[in-house]
């Protein structure tokens, strides 16, 4: 097929105008090469498809076919020219963002709320996933930016931005502090006798927990693994258990007194999450999502 793509265009404005000379003009060449071309492309297809006469030329039966493909192609051709301008003139791009449900939530919609008024025009794909899938997309370049617990390790090309503080608690219902109280006495071990929650090993998150409980000499008796943040925080405040989440997104239910944090002996070292992007990426979608942060 690719070797008759320039005769398929001559075959279609040929059918259009009916015209030999007429198509030669809007093409810009001469008469003997489209009537060669029509004669190379009939051949190649082994069919008539045109009848000529005295006015002009018409299509056959089998050229009635035919023309309808290639209209509806080069059409489609015309329409996808048009959107490309359009995107052009009116600075439409796509952004392609990957974060988990937790940071999407409570971090990135303010962000999102500003981009999306100044940059009314650019489509947004949100990819929702763990900080360690969105870093791997951002290594293949398959997402243009990511929300991500910022890693201790990177690969060179990835850059950060707009690093924040974070604080890793434990926190539980005070119903659930007041039964556990009263079955074990007032001087428990809470991760002795408590059911502590924590987010499943592939989590950036749950690595760092672990590395405290490490160096801590902290052995949960019981865990419970959940796949989200918003999981830890629903189950403390039905009194399931001990959850491991971040203060900053349980401020407000500290302050109600839904939740109430643990005393530890040390606190669990502050890491940060960070906008991440690939070096490698460049386009005005990702530049003016920078431009706000």
């Amino acid at each position: 097929m690719d070797q008759n793509l320039s005769g398929y265009k001559i075959f279609y404005e040929v059918a259009t105008s009916g015209n030999i000379s007429k198509a030669a003009k809007k093409l810009y060449i001469s008469q003997p090469a489209i009537s060669k071309s029509i004669v190379k492309l009939e051949d190649s297809l082994e069919t008539k498809l045109f009848k000529r006469n005295s006015r002009g030329v018409t299509l056959t039966e089998e050229g009635e076919v035919l023309y309808k493909y290639v209209r509806d192609a080069f059409e489609s051709i015309n329409s996808a020219e048009t959107e490309l301008k359009r995107m052009k003139d009116f600075n439409i791009g796509h952004l392609q963002i990957g974060v988990s449900t937790t940071l999407c939530r409570y971090v990135l919609l303010p962000y999102l709320q500003k981009f999306l008024e100044q940059f009314p025009n650019i489509r947004i794909s949100i990819n929702t996933q763990s900080s360690s899938q969105t870093l791997n997309l951002l290594e293949q370049r398959k997402v243009d930016i990511g929300l991500v617990a910022e890693p201790k390790t990177r690969k060179s090309e990835l850059r950060s931005v707009h690093s924040q503080q974070i604080h890793d608690v434990f926190v539980a219902s005070p119903q659930y502090l007041k039964n556990l109280e009263s079955i074990c006495g007032p001087d428990y071990n809470v991760f002795e006798e408590a059911n502590i929650m924590l987010l499943d090993e592939s989590n950036v998150t749950r690595r760092h927990v672990d590395e405290y409980f490490k160096s801590m000499n902290i052995e949960p008796a019981q865990i419970l693994e959940v796949t989200t943040m918003d999981l830890l925080i629903e189950f403390a405040k039905i009194g399931i258990g001990v959850s491991c989440v971040i203060r900053e997104l349980v401020k407000d239910d500290l302050a109600a007194g839904r939740l109430v944090e643990l005393p530890v002996k040390l606190p669990i070292p502050s890491r940060s999450i960070a906008f991440m992007y690939n070096a490698g990426n460049t386009g005005k979608s990702l530049d003016s999502f920078l431009s706000i942060l």
